[in-house]
């Protein structure tokens, strides 16, 4: 009978007791919650209740196996308690890894909630983001490790290594160093403020938006729903652009090139009335102006602003697009196109003395020996222009 009861006694112990502590815990992080509403700190900690009951299950079987006096447990004692230091130190890696990631989420939380600038979210954001990570990569190196020593050949081992740690450090520096360049280009990049989670950015002629961030790569998410995965040394050793450093906030221009009969006050006019009815102009400014000539063509630009770089693409193509239609339909003479007419004439007695100077040098031409043009008999002016 006691061959019975002394395991039960000692694994329903342990699991009654680890129960009971897991909804102990549970309930005071609900009082806590309750009484502090700003903070969403105790509401996220209840997340940590599984990993907290596997600890806590683990340590109490593993300070306990030995008394269920169990044949098959005391022949095989070593590896049962190898293995539940192993889930136990598992265990408690997990624990810590989701204390800390739910204590950033809620710092960043609450920062987000209290700040209204969209810039410094993002850029906590970032930041938050790589140091979950990175005491993630060191809570699970440090659990690797402390596995591997608990098996006894490598503790012998141990010593060796770190005899050579300093030759073995300068292999691995060389045979991992644009690794190391990219882990170190990231912590640069989270607490430089180069780019942060969603900023808008033009890399290698690609318009997209920062979609992720980690310790090697940065990922770059382009407007037709494509992902550009490259790695974080980039953006410290190469220029690009960031369209949402220093605010969100976009001016877009929309360039014309007309004849030099448009419109310009009507075409002002208009540009005024499709403002009006494009959603993704934020009425800060417009304008409309002749900013070049050139012998066939003017340069028109329209400048529109937005609230962030996806309404300002969406702004520039309206504009250009209606404005377009617009001449198209009621000024077609103001679009460029290739002049075939006579060329404008001097007045009448420029003319004459051009044409008697030009007269006058051909009868000296041949008083000269040289044979004067042949008289075609036609009084046309010449004709000049393309095609």
């Amino acid at each position: 009978m006691e061959s019975v009861l002394r395991p039960l006694i000692v694994i329903g112990g342990s699991v009654v007791i680890t129960l009971l502590v897991g909804w102990l815990v549970d309930l005071l992080l609900r009082r806590a919650d309750s009484r502090h509403h700003e903070t969403p700190l105790w509401g996220l900690l209840r997340r940590c209740r599984p990993p907290l009951q596997v600890v806590v299950i683990t340590a109490l079987l593993r300070g306990s196996y030995r008394a269920t006096k169990i044949d098959w447990v005391r022949d095989h004692r070593a590896g049962i308690g190898q293995v539940l230091t192993l889930v136990l130190i598992g265990a408690s890696a997990w624990l810590v890894v989701r204390i800390a990631a739910t204590v950033v989420e809620a710092s960043y939380s609450r920062y987000a909630t209290a700040t209204r600038d969209p810039a410094r979210v993002r850029r906590v954001r970032t930041q938050v983001t790589l140091i979950q990570r990175v005491v993630i990569a060191v809570v699970t190196v440090v659990a690797i490790a402390a596995m591997l020593l608990t098996f006894p050949p490598m503790r012998a081992v141990g010593t060796s290594m770190l005899a050579s740690a300093g030759l073995l450090g300068i292999v691995a520096g060389v045979a991992a160093q644009s690794t190391l360049g990219n882990l170190f280009a990231g912590l640069q990049i989270a607490f430089g403020d180069m780019v942060r989670i969603g900023d808008t950015v033009v890399v290698d002629g690609e318009w997209g938006t920062i979609d992720e961030i980690t310790l090697t790569f940065l990922a770059v998410r382009t407007w037709d729903e494509r992902r550009i995965t490259m790695p974080v040394s980039y953006f410290t050793s190469q220029p690009f652009e960031n369209w949402s450093r220093g605010g969100v906030q976009m001016t877009g221009t929309v360039y014309f090139h007309l004849d030099h009969s448009a419109p310009i006050a009507a075409m002002r006019e208009k540009l005024r009335e499709i403002l009006g009815d494009i959603a993704a102009w934020d009425g800060r400014d417009w304008s409309l102006a002749v900013t070049d000539t050139t012998p066939t063509t003017i340069e028109v630009r329209a400048v529109v602003t937005a609230k962030d770089a996806d309404d300002i693409w969406t702004a520039r193509c309206a504009v250009r697009e209606q404005l377009i239609g617009w001449l198209r339909d009621h000024h077609p003479y103001a679009l460029p196109r290739v002049s075939t007419a006579p060329a404008a004439l001097p007045p009448g007695e420029q003319w004459a003395e051009l044409t008697g100077a030009k007269a006058g040098r051909a009868g000296r031409a041949g008083h000269n020996g040289s044979a004067p043009p042949a008289d075609r008999g036609d009084s046309k002016a010449p004709r000049t222009g393309r095609g």
